[in-house]
């Protein structure tokens, strides 16, 4: 068996050996300044913490007593192992110290928790309002209703009241329900489609109206999604006769 092993296990007479049980000096030596806490390590420090507060050490002098920031360093883990090993005495035999010492803890604890739950609720926040995204951009409605009894029809001498009553027509929309102007007859055969700025017809078809509750409406299918955004013109007409038009924008 090699040395290094006997060093890590037991010597002849079944007693425990410690590396660097010759030289105290040896483990301050293997430590680095800017090691930080394990697990092993902060086991060992509360050990001592509450040996000391068992056998209640009072120290109302508070004589060798570290600075309060460094007990808040120590209960939060921010000091380099080596500068708290500089302390571990005086904690295990100092009541103050040690009470000191449990309610810094208990305050770092419940920061962390804190932190947990401010993370955990900004994560639930941010899959929330990303699926909203998701869900409003593919299962958005498909059908549209444009009300012609809210907006007269264009009306070249009035260019002004136009551009101010614009109807709005969304590029998701498959089907498009047009609520026609009063006075309109239900039956009837009607043709709608839709013109560029440039008088170019991109859409047009025919329909019968209808009614409902006194509303009569024509209702078509339309791809806006194969429309560019821009201004528009929708025109409605019994076929053969002039078209009422009416200003249109696809943003």
């Amino acid at each position: 068996m090699s040395k290094s092993r006997r060093l890590r296990g037991s010597n002849d007479k079944g007693q425990a050996h410690v590396t660097g049980a010759n030289n105290p000096g040896e483990d301050e030596q293997q430590v680095s300044e800017s090691e930080e806490f394990n697990q092993k390590e902060e086991k060992r420090l509360l050990d001592m913490l509450a040996q000391g507060l068992s056998q209640e050490f009072p120290n109302p002098q508070r004589i060798g007593c570290p600075d309060p920031a460094v007990l808040r360093g120590i209960a939060r883990h921010e000091l380099p192992l080596a500068e708290v090993r500089r302390w571990l005495d005086h904690l295990s035999t100092c009541s103050p110290c040690f009470q000191q010492s449990a309610e810094f803890r208990k305050e770092a604890e419940r920061q962390r928790r804190r932190r947990m739950a401010w993370i955990a609720s900004g994560g639930a926040i941010l899959i929330l309002i990303s699926a909203l995204w998701v869900w409003m951009h593919t299962h958005k409605p498909a059908t549209e209703v444009l009300d012609l009894r809210q907006v007269p029809a264009v009306n070249p001498q009035n260019p002004i009241a136009q551009e101010q009553q614009t109807l709005v027509l969304y590029r998701w929309a498959r089907h498009l329900v047009v609520d026609l102007p009063a006075g309109s007859k239900s039956g009837v055969e009607e043709e709608i489609a839709v013109f560029s700025e440039s008088d170019i017809e991109v859409f047009d078809t025919t329909a019968v109206t209808r009614s409902e509750h006194q509303l009569v409406f024509i209702e078509v299918d339309v791809d806006v999604s194969k429309f560019q955004t821009g201004r528009y013109f929708l025109g409605v007409r019994e076929p053969g006769l002039t078209w009422a038009e009416y200003r249109v924008r696809i943003p």
